[in-house]
């Protein structure tokens, strides 16, 4: 069922038993795959790819929630595989936004006011809380449970079931119950098309920041007087932007530093 005033963009192809509420835009070239419900004041750029049995736009899952006009705006060329419920903001008039070229698996949640930016995976059986940011490029494995407004920085890697309740600094793999620091994401540099050098400088940045028994405030000054560049000076801006504190490694002064990968 297509609502009359839902706006369809040219091309798109909406499947059996979809139910495409009222205040809908959709953009070109799209695809929803039969069971897919898309709720009202939800927004959709073009090539988005929306798999069977998935909701968009659900009311959140928020006890303060009383009904008021809320948005999902998603970009264009994400994919969201099955049975996945992505919300709505809670407060009046605010918005769950969702970028471009996501790759979002089975099974999982995103809730309300989140912030997820461009080509992030997502992979099954992930919940992402509400109020979460998440950076572009980075990697939420399966199981990952996100804590609320908590945040992942760009081309993060978090590990499989790991607990996210303090924000990760972009650019670094993290896994266990406690979200561990454990090196430099190499694999996912390597893809983004940084060069050996800049993995590095990351690398040294990394080092200071987690094994050099340095207060945070002592990393980060060195980090910006002797390793300044683009990404260092990212590193350094997120962590002094972080609310809920970063996750600073189990103390050991022993390197979690991970093994090379091909």
């Amino acid at each position: 069922m297509i609502h009359p005033e839902a706006v369809i963009g040219a091309r798109t192809r909406v499947g059996e038993f979809c139910v495409v509420e009222q205040d809908v835009t959709i953009g070109a070239d799209c695809v929803l795959e039969p069971y897919v419900f898309v709720k009202r004041w939800t927004t959709m750029g073009d090539r988005n790819e929306i798999s069977a049995g998935t909701a968009l736009g659900t009311d959140p899952l928020d006890k303060n929630f009383r009904g008021e006009r809320s948005y999902l705006r998603m970009g264009s060329g994400n994919k969201i595989r099955e049975h996945y419920t992505v919300s709505r903001g809670t407060p009046p008039e605010s918005a769950t936004v969702i970028g471009d070229g996501n790759y979002i698996m089975t099974s999982g949640h995103i809730a309300h006011n989140c912030t997820i930016g461009n080509n992030t995976v997502i992979a099954s059986c992930a919940l992402v809380a509400g109020w979460v940011e998440v950076e572009d490029q980075a990697f939420i494995s399966g199981g990952v449970g996100v804590h609320q407004f908590s945040k992942i920085g760009r081309l993060a890697m978090i590990g499989g079931i790991t607990r996210v309740n303090l924000d990760a600094p972009p650019f670094f793999t993290y896994t266990g119950p406690r979200m561990t620091p454990m090196g430099v994401n190499r694999v996912g540099l390597r893809r983004a098309g940084f060069t050996a050098a800049q993995i590095q400088q990351l690398k040294k940045a990394y080092l200071v920041l987690y094994r050099s028994g340095l207060r945070l405030e002592e990393a980060l000054e060195k980090i910006e007087r002797e390793l300044a560049d683009e990404q260092t000076l990212h590193l350094v801006k997120f962590i002094r932007s972080s609310k809920r504190g970063i996750c600073r490694g189990l103390g050991t002064g022993r390197s979690t530093e991970a093994p090379e990968e091909d």
